[in-house]
C-alpha cells in the first residue's frame, strides 16, 4: 500500500498537474466572487476542456474549480454583501458588518483560514471515512432527511434578530415562495406564467434579496462622505481570535463532512446548519449578525467541509452528492471510470492520485486565497458612485448568463424590491433565504416518506435517527421559547 501511495505521489507532483490545480483553484475563486457565476457554472464550462486530458488531472481540475468557487463566494459576500454563491449567504451576515467597521481584512482572513481548515478535514474524511460514511448514507431515507431538514430549519430562530415573530414571518414567506412551480407529482402551483412552471431559481432570489437592497440603500439613503468606502484594513486574525473560533471551525467542518456525505444536501444547507449551531453554543451568540468572526468561521468551514465530502457517495456508491458532483460523474464516465465499489478494486492507483491531489489543493487554496484577497481588496476602496452601477451590472449579467432567461432577471429585480421593503419593515432576510433553500427538501422528503407509508405519519419517527433529530428539535424549540420569555420579562421590567 505504501509503495502505491509513493507512486501516486510521484505521479501527481508534476508541474503540469500543479499548474492545472492552481488554474482551477484560482479560476474558481474569481468565478465564485462574481455574483451569479456559481461553482456549477464553472465546472460545467470546464467540462469540455477535460475531454482530451488524462483521467486524474481532468477530475482534479473540476474539483479545484468547485473548491475555489465555494471559497470565492465569501469574498464578495464580505466586501459588498453580495454572496457569490448560495453557500456564502451566511458569511455575508457577519462579514459585511465587519467590513463596514473597517475590518474587512480580518473577515477575509478568517474566511480563508476556516475554508482551508474545513477543506483539509473534508479531504481527510474522504480518504479515511469514505466507506463508513457511505454505508451510513445508505441508511438515511426520506423520513431521516425530513427530520434533518426540519432540524436545520430551527436555525431561523437564531437569525431572526430582535423579533422572533418577524423572523417566522420571513421564513413563512420563504417557504411559500419555494412552493412555486411543478411539484414531484407533476402538479403546478403559482404557475401564473410558463416561466414560473419551473419554479424560482436560488441564484436570482439570493442575489436579489441580499445585494440589490444594499444598492437601493446606497441610492436612496446617500452615505456620508466618511462612509463612502469600507476600509480593508491591515488587520490579521490574531492567534487568540483564531483559537476562540477553532471550536466552531472544527464543528463546522464535521457538520460539512456529515451533511456533504448525504446525497442531495450540499454546502448551502451545511453552512446554515453550522451557523445556527455556532450561534446557539457560542458565548458571543448575541453578537452574531453584527460582525462576529466566529459566525464567518462556522459557515465557511462547513461549506468547504462539504466539498470533499460530496465526493464520498460519488466514489463509494456512484451516487452524486450534489449538482456539481453530478457533473463530475459525467467526467468520470467520459474518462472510462465508473464510480462505485468496483472503482476501489479496478482503479486504486487513480484513487490514490485523486486523494493526494485533493490534499495538495487545500494548500493551493490558501495561496490562491491570499493572492486573490489582495486583488479583490481594491473593491473596498471604489467610491459608491462607481461601485453601485458596477455591482448592478455584475448581478444582471451573472443572472442572465446562467440560463439566458429574462424571467430570472425579473425575479432578481422583484426580489431586490422585496428585500428593500423587508429592510424598511425590519423583517430579517436570512430566515427567508434559509426557508427558501430548505423548503423544497423538506416537502419532497415529507411526501416521499408519507408515500412509502401510505399516508401513515408514524414513519416520521420510525428509526433511531429520526428520534434523535426529533429530540433535538424539541430541545432547540424549548430553548427558543425560554429565551423569548426571558426577553419579554426583561422588557416589562425596563418599562416598569
Amino acid at each position: 500500500m505504501m509503495n502505491d501511495i509513493l507512486i501516486a505521489l510521484q505521479a501527481v507532483a508534476t508541474l503540469e498537474n500543479l499548474l492545472i490545480m492552481v488554474a482551477g483553484i484560482w479560476g474558481g475563486v474569481i468565478i465564485g466572487a462574481i455574483p451569479g457565476m456559481t461553482g456549477t457554472m464553472a465546472v460545467t464550462l470546464a467540462l469540455p476542456f477535460t475531454f482530451y486530458m488524462a483521467p486524474v488531472p481532468s477530475i482534479l481540475l473540476l474539483v479545484a474549480l468547485y473548491k475555489g468557487a465555494t471559497y470565492g463566494g465569501s469574498v464578495s459576500a464580505i466586501l459588498i454583501k453580495t454572496p457569490g454563491t448560495a453557500s456564502a449567504a451566511c458569511t455575508a451576515l457577519d462579514g459585511y458588518p465587519l467590513a463596514q467597521q473597517g475590518k474587512a481584512g480580518k473577515a477575509l482572513n478568517m474566511a480563508l483560514y476556516s475554508s482551508v481548515t474545513g477543506d483539509f478535514i473534508s479531504n481527510l474524511s474522504l480518504i479515511f471515512l469514505a466507506a463508513p460514511l457511505a454505508m451510513l448514507a445508505l441508511h438515511v431515507g426520506p423520513p431521516e432527511y425530513f427530520m434533518l431538514m426540519l432540524f436545520a430549519l430551527t436555525t431561523v430562530a437564531g437569525v431572526s434578530g430582535n423579533s422572533l415573530l418577524l423572523g417566522l414571518v420571513s421564513a413563512a414567506m420563504g417557504l411559500l415562495l419555494a412552493t412555486a412551480g411543478e411539484d414531484m407529482y407533476g402538479s403546478f402551483r403559482f404557475a401564473f406564467t410558463d416561466d414560473m412552471q419551473a419554479g424560482l431559481s436560488v441564484a436570482p432570489v439570493l442575489i436579489g434579496l441580499f445585494a440589490l437592497p444594499e444598492l437601493i440603500k446606497m441610492i436612496v439613503m446617500r452615505a456620508a462622505p466618511d462612509q463612502e468606502t469600507a476600509k480593508l484594513g491591515d488587520q490579521k486574525v490574531s492567534r487568540a481570535e483564531f483559537l476562540s473560533s477553532l471550536k466552531s471551525i472544527l464543528r463546522g467542518s464535521s457538520i460539512g463532512v456529515i451533511m456533504g456525505a448525504i446525497p442531495g444536501i450540499g454546502p448551502s444547507a451545511a453552512a446554515f446548519f453550522s451557523y445556527g449551531e455556532a450561534q446557539r453554543s457560542s458565548k458571543n451568540g448575541k453578537n452574531f449578525g453584527k460582525g462576529e468572526l466566529e459566525g464567518i468561521a462556522a459557515s465557511e468551514s462547513a461549506n468547504n467541509g462539504a466539498c470533499g465530502a460530496t465526493m464520498i457517495p460519488l466514489l463509494a456508491l456512484g451516487v452524486p452528492g450534489d449538482v456539481i458532483t453530478g457533473v463530475m460523474l459525467g467526467a468520470f464516465m467520459i474518462q472510462g471510470l465508473t464510480p462505485g465499489p468496483l472503482l476501489f478494486q479496478t482503479n486504486m492507483h487513480e484513487i490514490y492520485m485523486l486523494f493526494i491531489g485533493m490534499l495538495f489543493s487545500s494548500v493551493l487554496l490558501f495561496g490562491a486565497g491570499k493572492l486573490t484577497m489582495r486583488m479583490f481588496s481594491y473593491v473596498a476602496h471604489i467610491p459608491q458612485t462607481l461601485l453601485t452601477p458596477t455591482v448592478l451590472l455584475l448581478c444582471l449579467f451573472g443572472i442572465y448568463s446562467i440560463s439566458s432567461s429574462m424571467f430570472d432577471v425579473t425575479v432578481l429585480l422583484v426580489m431586490g424590491c422585496v428585500g428593500f421593503a423587508m429592510f424598511l419593515l425590519n423583517i430579517p432576510a436570512a430566515p427567508f433565504l434559509i426557508a427558501f433553500i430548505l423548503g423544497p427538501m423538506i416537502e419532497e422528503n415529507l411526501r416521499r416518506a408519507l408515500a412509502l407509508s401510505r399516508g401513515e405519519p408514524g414513519i416520521l419517527l420510525s428509526s433511531p435517527i429520526t428520534w434523535v433529530f426529533a429530540a433535538l428539535i424539541v430541545f432547540v424549540v424549548g430553548l427558543t421559547v425560554r429565551r423569548e420569555i426571558q426577553k419579554s420579562n426583561e422588557r416589562k421590567a425596563l418599562i416598569s
